[in-house]
């Protein structure tokens, strides 16, 4: 992969012995956002958000603690693979998608992202800029009003 994205708050992860990917949660920072025009929503994760950082708190059942398995609780230790290049300002490195979680149970880095939960969010400005025949192409639903395209954010 040539490029990289920036892993955000929403981001799918998935541990490599649990059953159920669970959603990222970034509780570490609350200052820098990607993606999202009203800084409300895709706070940028880093390598400081560690512990119980998932919306649900559990990746299903954990393999790696026996037969029967019994329920995950992942508690992130560590992430591998950020991009080191930038600080944020919890003294973080951003995740990037193909970055690893190590969790205290596993001991090695089992949790991967899915998805990085970034996502497409036309703006006014946009609008502005369109060309009018490919407009229908990226955004079906977009609806024309006075010679103009109305959108609909993609999130």
């Amino acid at each position: 992969m040539s490029q990289k994205r920036l892993v955000c708050h929403g981001a799918l992860c998935k541990c490599q012995f649990g059953v159920t990917p669970d959603k990222l949660t970034v509780l570490t920072q609350n200052k820098i956002y990607i993606n999202d025009e009203k800084s409300s929503e895709k706070l940028v994760a880093s390598t400081m958000d560690l512990g119980p950082t998932f919306e649900k708190k559990t990746f299903g059942t954990c393999s790696k603690m026996g037969s029967p398995p019994p329920p995950c609780v992942p508690n992130i230790i560590q992430w591998d693979g950020s991009y080191n290049k930038v600080t944020l300002p919890n003294k973080g490195n951003p995740l990037l998608e193909d970055s690893k979680g190590t969790c205290a149970i596993a001991g090695t880095p089992c949790i991967e992202i899915l998805f990085h939960g970034q996502t497409i969010e036309i703006t006014p400005n946009n609008e502005e800029s369109i060309n009018e025949e490919i407009a229908p192409l990226i955004n079906a639903l977009g609806i024309k009003e006075d010679e103009n395209f109305s959108y609909i954010s993609l999130h």
